[in-house]
């Protein structure tokens, strides 16, 4: 077996390989669900050679099926927050340590240490789902930051607006989590002219607003705030790692973590060329789970793997995360 925390020490894209086809072998032989995928698609530890070859798991099986690819306890259920009422995502977390120990190096690594700062969520529909994933990672990074000023707000935006103001004047620079709809509420009812503030979308309006093109609804929450750029944040109930857009600029991943883009018409077949088309992503800190899933996003990547996320594919459930069309 792997020792898990390897995982989040990989340095090198012939670690972050060795690791995949490790860990590709050691869910198909360990997740009964993946390994009957697997082998409808005539693949098997015996003809997956590399990282590229390996089958994703459509993600809609996280709503039908128990996805584990161990027989230890459950540490925690994340449930998908849902935008109708289909059925929701569940995620079986075997380890919540590894979780944990996953976004606290991404976050450290593009932002720092949450002790420097104010961190407070702007996360309504998430707040309500008690099981989400997105509250789990955000209450974990208040509590680090040890600081009275960190929290969540719900719709009460003038206490938000107050306590923003209020932070512009003290000696802590404040990181703003948001879905995207109660962001644009909030500048809908206050202009801002923020100096000391990074605002993070997470993404999602929830069927609460029209949908917007990522430029778009960035110019907005720009002028609304005050800032010169927008960060975003890319993840999902069903994985164990985030990506982050910084600066207005495209998502990038952690060295544990990579995105490929399918073929829209031919799910099996990975892209060459920098087209659009599904996005696949292998997520090696979902080791107990199911590294590898096909999403329902529509995406484009560069040359050095980082990426856009571009829409919904036709015919998917909207889930609240990343809903915008390009």
């Amino acid at each position: 077996m792997i020792n898990p925390s390897k995982i989040l020490n990989i340095k090198s894209k012939k670690e972050f390989e060795k690791f995949s086809i490790e860990i590709f072998n050691y869910q198909f032989n360990n997740n009964k669900i993946y390994r009957k995928f697997c082998e409808l698609t005539d693949k098997n530890p015996s003809n997956v050679k590399s990282s590229v070859e390996i089958p994703f798991l459509p993600i809609q099986f996280f709503k039908t099926h128990k996805i584990v690819s161990s027989n230890e306890d459950v540490d925690k259920i994340f449930h998908s927050s849902g935008t109708t009422k289909t059925a929701i995502s569940k995620h079986y977390v075997i380890d919540l340590k590894l979780y944990e120990d996953s976004f606290n190096k991404i976050f450290s690594t593009y932002y720092g240490d949450p002790s420097n700062f104010n961190i407070i969520g702007l996360l309504p529909t998430y707040l309500e789902n008690k099981n989400s994933s997105l509250i789990y990672m955000v209450n974990h990074l208040i509590k680090k930051s040890n600081n009275i000023n960190s929290g969540f707000y719900l719709n009460n935006y003038q206490e938000l607006k107050e306590k923003l103001i209020y932070l512009e004047n003290g000696d802590k620079e404040t990181i703003l989590f948001g879905v995207s709809y109660a962001l644009l509420n909030l500048v809908d009812h206050y202009k801002f002219k923020l100096n000391k503030t990074t605002v993070i979308e997470t993404g999602g309006m929830k069927g609460n607003r029209k949908e917007l093109v990522r430029r778009e609804l960035h110019n907005i929450l720009k002028n609304g705030f005050g800032v010169k750029n927008i960060n975003s944040e890319y993840g999902m109930t069903e994985l164990m790692s985030q990506a982050y857009s910084l600066n207005n600029e495209k998502f990038q991943c952690p060295p544990w973590m990579k995105v490929y883009i399918r073929e829209s018409e031919d799910p099996m077949t990975i892209k060459a060329d920098s087209r659009s088309g599904g996005v696949n992503v292998i997520d090696l800190a979902n080791y107990n789970s199911c590294s590898f899933i096909a999403t329902d996003d529509l995406g484009k990547i560069d040359e050095d793997g980082n990426f856009e996320i571009l829409g919904r594919l036709d015919n998917s459930d909207q889930r609240g995360c990343n809903l915008l069309i390009e």
